[in-house]
């Protein structure tokens, strides 16, 4: 079974960090425009949540359902219920590292089917797409992000006035 590890910082708390992986919005955010994405199935991020979508890869569709387990305020897993993959586990995790950053980490436990279908989840999911297409996420992930914190934070103060007492 192979695995693969990918780590990357945010400029936001874990709330919002969550908050953006839990839109039902967020896997076609999340899939580079070269891949073509249609979103069958997908609704805010719950227990027991099930998404089903097609990538395309050139004229070759990949139709895959994912199921979500372990939903919490600090991440959640999908597991290919259908799919290219004999096996898929996506672990995402959210680590807080401060009030406003937060280490975003994903975790795939993954195993390729028998030949000849193989060949072509070999093409596909090998660890040089994979690290290609989590760096494309991590990008994504941290505009969104910074986004929604920007929009939620309170106006700072003018640190140009002054008060003076009256002597």
């Amino acid at each position: 079974m192979g695995e693969f590890h990918n780590e990357f910082m945010v400029r936001a708390d874990v709330a919002t960090v969550r908050r953006f992986h839990g839109s039902p919005r967020v896997l076609r955010q999340l899939t580079p425009p070269v891949l073509g994405m249609q979103l069958h199935e997908m609704g805010p991020m719950a227990e027991g949540m099930v998404a089903r979508f097609t990538l395309w890869f050139g004229p070759l569709p990949v139709r895959w359902t994912a199921r979500h387990e372990d939903v919490g305020p600090t991440g959640f897993v999908d597991v290919q219920e259908a799919g290219p993959m004999a096996h898929w586990r996506h672990t995402h995790r959210f680590e807080p590292v401060g009030p406003e950053r937060t280490r975003v980490i994903d975790h795939i436990a993954y195993a390729h089917p028998p030949l000849p279908r193989a060949l072509m989840t070999y093409a596909l999911f090998n660890p040089a797409g994979l690290r290609t297409l989590f760096t494309y996420r991590a990008l994504v992930t941290q505009r969104a992000c910074a986004r929604m914190a920007a929009a939620t934070e309170p106006p700072a103060a003018d640190a140009s006035r002054r008060v003076h007492d009256a002597a």
